[in-house]
């Protein structure tokens, strides 16, 4: 479970104001499938950005937790409120997205819920506070063109009486949803990161408060904190069958490239029992009853060897353990010198864990895994990951594409569409691809590019110049396979332009004008009457105009057509018939 800190502990970003160097952590021949994801706190950038940035090989998207909505009395509104501002306020916003976005990554940051008991359940009971909830947060995706938004809203879990979910689950999703059409209307993500949930059949249900299977389609990340299962008493941070049962719960009602596994950069450490009196600024730190203190993995060993313990893998949890003993030294409230000896044990997960919750991203061919916090793991969790990220092979993609027409004439568009997705149905997002021509003579050239929205959806009108077969294309990456649709003509015809005159008087010439596209010289026209008879020919100039001058007529309405000749390229064409008063 995120917590934002309670001290001011926000360090100076001296660091990125100074170029930032990547480390190639990854062969050229062989890079990793980017299934990492985390977080990027406010606080302490200086430590994380550099350890974000370090492995943009591996990370394909970053959630900077740098917002929180609040309900402000005054205006009687909720409000999105920037951390990020507050804890840096020497380093402009500007700074570290231009980092993250240099190296590639997409950028969906976090909001999490920092408003009172019961709160935002009653906000999004009511449509009007509802839609402001909507609003703020769109307004925050859009005040520095983000990717999408990330939901953290553990309050309904972790604050709100469970008594209350049957009653929030249904709002919030008309929440999910109207924020999902908020946001795709201007193709931006959305994504949801809640603690874990189990099929609603059995008897352990999970947080069914944020009801999955309902918010399903209208969400395109679910990152589950697989992490935080033990708290009041010793034992494993995030177990792996545990982990295991609740992806494979996700999986089976919504697609598994949106899911994301937790992982825990951090371990927890209980006091099981206390010898003696303990100083009384920690009387009620240092006891069996007390919550457990947290430490960051990268300095678990160096705890266990400071205290002699002997750090243990175990297989079942996937995790590791220490037990130690610790000394307290200090005064009793009476201003005695006192010493308590506590006995701890710890849990944490290391890189064997890693590898082990990386191997079932690959296993369920998961979106990912996101970490809380990456750049609290010790160096080899990354290598770890990196190994099994460099073994999943690419995500075969499905792609489908229709044309508005299979016959138009030069001059008119056509508009290609289609969606492309990975095997799960699930739409590939903002992916780019291109449109193929291949012609009659068998050469082939690029007509146009695009790129995917959220759902996957691609619609573009293009000008064609000649018949041709068509197809979308992507390119081949580590992350998935190059995909083709399958092949469409659309047949090309001359298009010509008639410019008669509606009416001319009798028993004087006239003439009537036009142009052929594409626009040739030489094109040879003939102007026939409607009994068949021809009046007269002509040819195009070289911007392809022609004029057909009439000989004087008599009195009547008289009906006319062009005929356009054949030639190696083009087929005949006939244009419509057209009437002329003549008074």
């Amino acid at each position: 479970m995120k917590r934002l800190p309670t001290l001011r502990v926000f360090l100076a970003l001296t660091i990125l104001i100074a170029p930032i160097h990547f480390v190639d952590t990854a062969r050229a021949d062989n890079p990793p499938r980017k299934i990492l994801t985390g977080w990027l706190p406010y606080y302490s950038m200086s430590t994380y950005l550099p350890a974000v940035l370090s492995n943009a090989d591996l990370i394909g998207e970053i959630m900077p937790f740098w917002y929180t909505l609040r309900y402000d009395g005054r205006t009687k509104r909720p409000v999105v409120v920037d951390l990020y501002k507050t804890g840096n306020p020497s380093i402009p916003i500007e700074t570290p997205l231009a980092a993250l976005r240099n190296a590639g990554m997409k950028l969906i940051p976090t909001i999490t819920d920092g408003t009172e008991k019961l709160m935002l359940a009653n906000l999004i009971s009511k449509p009007v506070t509802r839609k402001q909830v909507v609003d703020a947060i769109v307004a925050t995706v859009n005040s520095q063109n983000y990717d999408g938004i990330d939901l953290d809203f553990e309050g309904f879990a972790f604050i709100d009486p469970p008594s209350t979910w049957k009653a929030t689950a249904p709002n919030w999703v008309i929440f999910v949803k109207e924020l999902s059409a908020a946001l795709r209307a201007q193709n931006k993500l959305l994504s949801m990161t809640t603690p874990y949930l189990f099929n609603p059949a059995e008897k352990q249900k999970g947080y069914f408060v944020y009801a999955w299977a309902d918010i399903a389609p209208y969400i395109d990340r679910l990152r589950i904190m697989t992490y935080d299962y033990s708290s009041s008493r010793p034992g494993p941070i995030g177990p792996l069958a545990w982990t295991e049962k609740t992806v494979k719960y996700a999986v089976s009602i919504m697609p598994a490239s949106k899911v994301f596994l937790g992982l825990p950069g951090y371990g927890k450490d209980w006091v099981t029992k206390v010898e003696g009196v303990c100083p009384a600024n920690l009387a009620k730190v240092i006891t069996p009853s007390a919550k457990p203190g947290t430490f960051l993995m990268r300095n678990a060993a160096t705890i266990a060897a400071t205290y002699g313990a002997v750090p243990i893998y175990n297989e079942k949890f996937g995790e590791v353990t220490f037990s130690y003993k610790r000394d307290y030294t200090g005064q009793t409230s009476g201003g005695l010198s006192t010493t308590c000896t506590a006995s701890r044990t710890a849990w944490h997960q290391n890189a064997q864990s890693f590898s082990e919750r990386a191997k079932l991203v690959a296993k369920y061919r998961l979106g990912g895994a996101a970490q809380w916090v990456i750049g609290q793991e010790e160096p080899l969790a990354m290598v770890a990951i990196r190994e099994v990220a460099k073994q999943i092979a690419p995500s075969p993609l499905e792609s489908t594409m229709t044309l508005s027409s299979n016959k138009i004439s030069y001059g008119n568009p056509v508009t290609v569409s289609g969606v492309i997705t990975l095997k799960d149905k699930s739409p590939v997002a903002l992916l780019p691809f291109k449109v193929e021509g291949k012609y009659a003579d068998g050469t082939t050239r690029t007509l146009t590019t695009g790129t995917t929205g959220v759902d996957g959806k691609y619609s573009i009108p293009m000008l064609i110049g000649r018949s041709v077969s068509i197809q979308v294309v992507t390119e081949a990456t580590w992350e998935r396979e190059a995909s083709a649709t399958t092949p469409v003509s659309v047949s090309v015809s001359r298009n010509i332009i008639v410019n008669p005159p509606t009416s001319v008087r009798s028993g004087a010439p006239f003439t009537i004008s036009g142009t052929v596209l594409p626009r040739a010289v030489g094109v040879t026209l003939s102007l026939v009457a409607s009994n068949g008879k021809v009046i007269g020919q002509t040819t195009t100039d070289a911007q392809g105009a022609f004029t057909f001058t009439v000989a004087a007529q008599s009195r009547s309405i008289s009906a006319f057509q062009i005929l356009v000749a054949a030639d190696s390229t083009w087929p005949a064409l006939a244009s419509g018939a057209f009437s002329i008063i003549i008074r």
